[in-house]
């Protein structure tokens, strides 16, 4: 399997988005990693909004992934993905999300 690099895309990111063939759930045996959790939000507001989140099937196909929640708190937020990931029976840590979150506020 190749190694997922974004920063080639960085300069046309339509061109990522055409690489991405579906979505899979993040329970999905097939998904190898989380390349990129898209958080937004305001100053102020207590709460990360889930723009997108993609990632990379163990064959290297990138997909979107689809998350259980869209909001996450901005206090304990990798606390709360470990909850949700222990709920779902998901290895957090294991597919590189907390390396591979992305946050504008």
């Amino acid at each position: 399997m190749e190694t997922f690099n974004i920063s080639k895309f960085t300069n046309n990111f339509s061109e990522y988005l055409n690489t991405l063939e579906g979505t899979v759930d993040w329970t999905d045996k097939r998904l190898a990693k989380i390349t990129r959790l898209r958080l937004l939000s305001d100053p102020g507001f207590p709460l990360w909004d889930v723009s997108y989140c993609y990632g990379q099937l163990h064959d290297g196909t990138n997909v979107k992934v689809d998350l259980p929640f869209r909001q996450l708190p901005k206090r304990d937020m990798k606390a709360w993905i470990i909850k949700y990931a222990k709920k779902d029976g998901v290895y957090a840590k294991g597919l590189g999300i907390f390396d591979n979150i992305s946050r504008f506020c």
